[in-house]
């Protein structure tokens, strides 16, 4: 199969790449242009340009969205719209603009995580998007056509993000970034659709 994997560049976007390489033929896209595609998911245009530039694929692997972590009394309007423009809003773009290069009975797999049904200080912006992500992966599913699945990996804080995270979610056992993206061969070579796969949680 051919296998886009956008925020290649990232921790468990390189994971997922190293892992889909070894079974598919990868194209490789992020923010950071060090990769096959460069691509911006928060801008439309760059998210069009992309599918027209990389052409047909059998399936969009997602483990790009940022989002800020504050309490929710110091998040500026900026914040907000960053969280719902990047993680969200981005991600729904990527299935959106990807529907007509996708092909027959291929797959989108986009990335959430534990704040999606957990709670931490300062995690407000996440369990919305990661939220968001959830809730249109089980609606998006009814209505794909052509055979077209979709589902959300969702992982615990990553075990390579610890020295990082490790003080915003006390107590939460870690999982490797190898074995989240098990998750997304999972979704890619499997039958599921409309699914949030916990990994860790």
């Amino acid at each position: 199969m051919k296998v886009l994997v956008v925020g290649a560049t990232g921790t468990l976007g390189k994971a997922v790449t190293t892992l889909l390489s070894a079974r598919h033929d990868v194209v490789t896209a992020s923010r950071s242009g060090k990769t096959d595609v460069a691509v911006d998911i928060t801008d439309p245009a760059s998210v069009a340009a992309m599918y027209e530039q990389v052409g047909r694929v059998d399936a969009v692997a997602c483990a790009a969205g940022g989002v800020p972590f504050k309490v929710v009394a110091e998040l500026s309007h900026d914040d907000i719209r960053s969280a719902a423009l990047d993680k969200l809003l981005g991600q729904v773009e990527l299935v959106r603009s990807g529907l007509d290069f996708v092909a027959d009975n291929g797959s989108f797999t986009l990335i959430t995580g534990i704040l999606s049904g957990e709670s931490i200080r300062t995690g407000s912006m996440a369990s919305m998007a990661n939220g968001g992500i959830d809730a249109f992966v089980r609606a998006a599913a009814v209505e794909l056509p052509r055979g077209l699945r979709i589902n959300s990996v969702s992982p615990t804080v990553l075990t390579e993000s610890m020295d990082a995270y490790d003080s915003f979610f006390p107590g939460f056992p870690p999982v490797d970034a190898a074995v989240a993206a098990m998750a997304y061969r999972r979704s890619i070579e499997g039958v599921e659709t409309g699914r949030a796969l916990r990994v860790g949680w």
